[in-house]
């Protein structure tokens, strides 16, 4: 029999082998996309099925050699996709790994903070305010406890949990503290009877993915009514109709751009993957579209503008000032200090708690009271900025200790508490309050009572509380913070701080990061505005001070009627709804709430505001090289349809068969992904406004040039191929129109990569993965002029060397020539 935890919890060993016996603490997955399944869908697509019924056209025909080859490049091309699509799930499982929640566990007598997957059966958690309970357990102690099991009962009211209680896995702790002895695990748990549900559960398309989507549904249309008109004009003219099938066939794949599908696959999920590299991890995919698209980021101060290492620089008592220093405190400042650890939680993730217990290490024993017992706690809110714990003594008299916002504390104290003339009166308090803020400091008031009876009152501000001093606590600004702002002000980004703190302390921070020197709007300000006075104010508005979590809702619909794109940073369970309701929700993953995280898109792993810009940074490059990538498709594919089609209108042979197209689509696949995908950002990317985010992808003059683009190289291989019809034999003229062609996309990809930039310019940013394109291109290019039997089922001939430097030229100069007079005409 296993052994039971015991008050160290268990042992790393012996949890190791419950895992082991038990499997992870983790729900039955929506089933992930095996390179079976990922055949399979391929097999479905309209592109696979034209390759296979031209390959049994050929078979049928009788041409062995062209029946097998096509198959062969059915099969690369098979490949290809499968090793696109492969890297693409390989990323969205790395995503999915770092979006695993975080439990806190004891094992071996210490608290650790893992994987929720590797929780088991006997183990110790912990589970505050805003954490997702990690498994089904049986509560062994808690203070104030309250969960929200909507996920598994569907009522709403939020459920009072005491030490005879039961948490389960997936309900949400919206009060309190509790620590519990974990029961089952995994499938084992209520929520994971119901699981099945939740796996047929699908997100819903983005707007971009939609846009394309549309797009190729076009030219799929198009695509298959030319081909139909193709086939009956060939079979009328030349009688031949199985000809006339495979030069239909040939439309139809030169016109269906089925690679927008693996481009809108392939760059959110590998975009996402490099994201978290930079310690960002995307929840939602569709944010990717938006994140370059940020104009106003609203950014707490603690821990993002700042480093998030809350320490008492200093105590404020009997009229004075007193730095914390090394040396032990005065004896005189030891009240305050007792009554400050009074009003601090001895376990939580809250840095300003955790800043005043190790102060209060240093109290002598007879001011840390071990014997006392906490008996009720009125929470933080946003009507009560204070915390306050009502503590029994052993002779059963009842103490109460408040921290927190000066005006709060100070305003539950009695004008005239100031018996203790040494101590100061309330307005004292809060006027050296105000003057130690404008240094940039966190100041909280501290606060004692004694409770006459033997219990307490239902509000805190009932409480006849006496002041004992101040706290003054430092958080010190990030060094890159400055530098950060800057860049987002070259980027056209206006950050707006939101903070609890006092106006005063807001001003300091925002005066050292470089915020703009702007009036600080007050939570209680904002509360007296209207909706149509808040629009008038938000346009110049930097600092917001004193603002409480309900109220950063207001704030962002604000800033999203006058038509900015919204970036949210926020932690708490109450941040929730302005998460959501923002353009992109910013949960901090480190201090953040599991509430916080699953209402926002990306979650920063390291709670840096650097992270957030580099994102912003990522996410305008990953849409750039995104329309990069769709406009080399559909320009691309205008000379390829046009020779597909012009030859037989023209009365030429026909350029291009079916094995024709595919070793193009060798060419294209692995350029709009991988090539464009790893482009790297343009000089100027954080030096340009944000991008409209609600712009379509391309407006039809946008799209008109994308296949003007497409114009100069079609050109160009018809006149080389109606050139090479009068000057060479019939095997050599296809052999360098087809030549011409190869070259002409291989242009493409370096017109499409340029982007404003000229195309020499281009050459100089580093992409191996373009060279490499290139490389394989012009290698297979090679064999099938070169090594006879591929020359013949290709239908080529050899060429001269002469001949191919000439194809190149015409090939280059059709893709330069549009891309020049569309640039000369834009200047």
């Amino acid at each position: 029999m296993a052994a039971e935890p015991t008050v160290d919890g268990l042992s790393a060993a012996e949890a190791a082998h419950r895992i082991a016996m038990d499997g992870p603490n983790t729900l039955a997955e929506t089933e992930r996309r095996t390179w079976r399944r990922i055949v399979a869908d391929s097999a479905r697509e309209p592109m696979f099925l034209l390759l296979v019924g031209a390959a049994l056209l050929y078979l049928a025909l009788g041409q062995l050699d062209e029946g097998l080859l096509l198959c062969l490049m059915v099969a690369v091309s098979l490949g290809l996709g499968l090793y696109q699509e492969g890297k693409t799930e390989r990323a969205l499982a790395a995503l999915r790994d770092l979006a695993s929640p975080r439990a806190h566990v004891l094992r071996d007598g210490c608290w650790h903070v893992i994987d929720s997957a590797g929780i088991v059966a006997g183990d110790l958690v912990a589970v505050h305010e805003g954490d997702r309970v990690p498994a089904d357990a049986h509560v062994l102690s808690s203070t104030g406890l309250q969960a929200d099991e909507s996920l598994l009962t569907g009522e709403s009211m939020s459920v009072d949990k005491d030490a005879t209680a039961m948490l389960y896995a997936g309900s949400l702790v919206l009060q309190g503290h509790a620590i519990a002895r974990v029961a089952a695990t995994g499938g084992r748990s209520q929520l994971g009877r119901i699981a099945a549900s939740l796996q047929s559960l699908r997100p819903a398309p983005s707007p971009l993915q939609r846009q394309s989507a549309a797009l190729a549904r076009t030219f799929a249309v198009l695509g298959m009514a030319f081909s139909v008109v193709l086939v009956l004009v060939y079979g009328l003219m030349r009688g031949d109709w199985l000809q006339a099938v495979l030069a239909g066939i040939a439309l139809a794949m030169s016109m269906l751009p089925e690679e927008l599908a693996i481009v809108m696959t392939v760059f959110p999920a590998i975009g996402a993957w490099r994201l978290s590299r930079q310690q960002v991890l995307v929840r939602r995919l569709p944010a990717i579209e938006t994140l370059g698209a940020i104009s106003v980021l609203c950014v707490d101060k603690t821990g993002t503008l700042t480093a998030n290492r809350m320490d008492v620089v200093a105590l404020y008592a009997h009229g004075a000032r007193h730095p914390v220093l090394e040396e032990s405190l005065p004896a005189a400042l030891a009240p305050l200090l007792e009554t400050a650890v009074l009003a601090s939680t001895a376990t939580g993730p809250d840095p300003i708690d955790r800043a005043v217990q190790r102060l209060g290490a240093n109290l002598p024993p007879a001011q840390q009271h071990p014997d006392w017992s906490l008996v009720h706690e009125y929470g933080v809110s946003a009507q009560q900025r204070a915390l306050v714990q009502v503590w029994r003594r052993p002779d059963g008299v009842l103490i109460a200790a408040a921290k927190g916002a000066p005006e709060t504390v100070l305003g539950w104290c009695n004008p005239d508490a100031d018996a203790d003339a040494d101590t100061g009166a309330s307005a004292g308090l809060l006027a050296a309050a105000s003057s130690m803020a404008q240094d940039g400091l966190r100041m909280l008031a501290v606060a004692q009572a004694t409770l006459p009876g033997a219990s307490w009152p239902a509000r805190a501000a009932d409480i006849p509380f006496t002041p004992t001093g101040l706290l003054a606590l430092a958080d010190p600004l990030r060094p890159e913070i400055p530098a950060c702002v800057a860049r987002c002000a070259g980027a056209g980004i206006r950050v707006v701080m939101i903070t609890g703190d006092h106006p005063d302390t807001a001003s300091a921070i925002a005066r050292q990061a470089g915020l703009a020197d702007t009036p600080v709007l007050t939570g209680a300000a904002l509360d007296a505005l209207g909706d149509a006075a808040l629009d008038a104010r938000i346009g110049a508005l930097s600092i917001c001070a004193r603002i409480a979590p309900t109220q950063k809702l207001r704030l962002v619909q604000a800033f999203a009627r006058n038509g900015a794109t919204v970036g949210m940073t926020g932690d708490g369970v109450n941040d929730a709804p302005a998460l959501k309701a923002a353009h992109v929700g910013i949960a901090m993953g480190g201090r953040g709430t599991d509430v916080a995280r699953e209402a926002a898109a990306l979650v920063l792993l390291d709670d840096r505001f650097a992270s957030i810009v580099d994102a912003i940074g990522a996410g305008r490059r990953i849409h750039d090289n995104l329309r990069k990538s769709i406009r080399y498709v559909i320009s691309m594919h205008a000379p390829i349809a046009g020779m597909a089609i012009l030859p037989i209108l023209a009365g030429w042979p026909p350029l291009l068969f079916p094995m024709h197209i595919v070793f193009m689509e060798l060419i294209i696949d692995p350029a709009c992904t991988l090539v464009f995908e790893n482009e790297p950002a343009a000089p100027g990317a954080m030096l340009r406004p944000p991008r409209d985010a609600q712009a379509p992808l391309f407006t039809p003059a946008a799209l008109a040039r994308t296949l003007a683009m497409g114009l100069g190289p079609l050109l160009g291989v018809a006149l080389a191929y109606g050139w090479a019809l009068g000057a060479l034999a019939p095997a050599q003229a296809r052999a360098f129109g087809f030549t011409t062609l190869v070259f002409a996309n291989l242009s493409l990809i370096l017109v499409n990569r340029a982007a404003g930039a000229t195309l020499f310019g281009s050459l100089r940013q580093p992409n191996r993965i373009l060279w490499l394109v290139v490389a394989a291109a012009l290698g297979l290019l090679a064999l099938a002029l070169y090594v006879p039997w591929l020359a013949a089922v290709f239908q080529f001939a050899a060429l001269a060397p002469l001949l191919v430097a000439g194809a190149a030229v015409i090939g280059l100069a059709g893709a330069l020539l549009p891309a020049l007079l569309m640039r000369r005409h834009e200047h």
